[in-house]
C-alpha cells in the first residue's frame, strides 16, 4: 500500500528514524552508510526517504552545528550536546598581528602517517587531522599548489587566477628528534611527459626534497595540540589547539581553536566511522560537503604569515 506523506510528516518521520537508531542500533533495518541513519522496524515505508535525505540533512547539521537543538533521545547524547555547545563559545581563529613575505616555517612536530577513524581516546587530535606524514609537510609548500595552476594552462580556456587560494613557502623545515637533527624541506614539480610518451603530458608530480638545513632557523614555527578532556572523548568530542609562534620572542601570533563531535556517539554500524563523520559537525567548520580536513593547517598558517609570491627554487 503506498502512504502519502506531506513535507512536515517526512521531516518529522526521518527525524524519528535518527532518534531511534542513535538510542537502539538494534532495531534498525536501513542504515546510510556514511551518517548511519536508520529506520526503525515499524517504520520501514519510511527508508528510502531517509536515504535520500541523508544529503540534506547533513549540510544542515553543518550549518546548525553550533546552533541546532538536541535531535537524539538518548542522556548520553543531549549531555554530549550540551557540552559540544559550551566549548563552541570559546572556539574561533585569534590572530594577534600577521607578517607579510615569509619564505619558510618550522614544523614544530609532523601529523602521523594513520587517520584515527574510531579510536575513541587517542589524543592524536582528530579536529586537526590533515594529510599525513610527508604530505603534511608538503601541505605548506609552493610546489603543492602548481600542479593545478599548470593543469590549467592546459585549457582552451584557463579559469581567472584565485587571488584567494594557498600560495604556499618556499621551504619548510622540521626537526629529527631521535637524530638530533634540523631538515630543510623543498619540492619541484616534474612532466615526465615531455621526454617519456608512457606519461600524460598533463601529470605533474610534486617531487619531495629533504637535505640537511644549514643557516638560520625560521623565525615563526607552527604546532598543534590534542586540547580534549576525558569528559570530551566520553562523549565523543576532540578539541584541538593549532599555534603559529613566533619564536624569537616566544609569542603565540595566532591561534585556532577547534571542537568537533560525533553525534551518532561512537556508532560503528555499517561501516561508520565516528571521527570521519565528526568532522561534519564541527567548529569552526570545514569546507565543502564532506568537511575537507585536507590542508585545513597550512590554510590557517597562511592567514598568518604570507608567503612571498616570488617563488624560488
Amino acid at each position: 500500500m503506498t502512504i502519502s506523506l506531506n513535507a512536515q510528516k517526512k521531516f518529522e518521520a526521518l527525524q524519528i528514524a535518527v532518534e531511534a537508531f542513535l538510542v537502539d542500533p538494534g532495531r534498525i533495518t536501513a542504515i546510510d552508510r556514511d551518517q548511519g541513519l536508520a529506520v526503525p522496524r515499524c517504520d520501514q515505508h519510511f527508508a528510502g526517504f531517509a536515504v535520500k535525505s541523508c544529503i540534506a540533512l547533513t549540510l544542515l547539521h553543518m550549518l546548525t552545528a553550533c546552533t541546532a537543538r538536541p535531535h537524539v533521545a538518548s542522556e548520553q547524547a543531549r549531555r554530549a550536546d550540551a557540552l559540544f555547545k559550551m566549548h563552541c563559545a570559546t572556539a574561533g581563529e585569534t590572530i594577534k598581528r600577521t607578517v607579510s613575505d615569509i619564505e619558510g616555517i618550522l614544523l614544530l612536530k609532523g601529523r602521523p602517517a594513520k587517520t584515527n577513524y574510531s579510536d575513541q581516546f587517542l589524543m592524536d587530535d582528530p579536529y586537526g587531522s590533515d594529510l599525513g606524514g610527508e604530505g603534511y609537510i608538503e601541505s605548506f609548500l609552493k610546489a603543492r599548489h602548481e600542479p593545478g595552476r599548470r593543469y590549467a594552462a592546459l585549457l582552451k580556456s584557463p579559469p581567472a587566477p584565485d587571488q584567494n587560494e594557498s600560495i604556499g613557502y618556499d621551504y619548510v623545515d622540521m626537526a629529527d628528534p631521535v637524530a638530533g637533527v634540523r631538515y630543510r624541506y623543498t619540492a619541484y614539480v616534474d612532466q615526465p611527459g615531455k621526454t617519456d610518451p608512457k606519461f600524460a603530458l598533463n601529470y605533474f608530480p610534486v617531487i619531495l626534497q629533504k637535505m640537511p638545513a644549514t643557516g638560520q632557523m625560521p623565525r615563526y614555527g607552527v604546532t598543534y595540540d590534542d586540547i580534549s578532556t576525558h569528559e570530551d572523548r566520553v562523549h565523543w568530542i576532540a578539541g584541538s589547539s593549532l599555534k603559529v609562534i613566533d619564536l624569537k620572542t616566544n609569542e603565540v601570533v595566532a591561534e585556532r581553536i577547534g571542537y568537533m563531535i560525533d553525534r551518532g556517539q561512537g556508532v560503528t554500524a555499517g561501516g561508520r566511522s565516528p571521527w570521519l563523520l565528526a568532522a561534519r559537525m564541527a567548529y569552526p567548520a570545514f569546507p565543502g560537503q564532506h568537511a575537507n580536513q585536507s590542508g585545513q593547517a597550512a590554510r590557517f598558517v597562511e592567514k598568518v604569515l604570507a608567503p612571498v609570491r616570488n617563488a624560488k627554487h
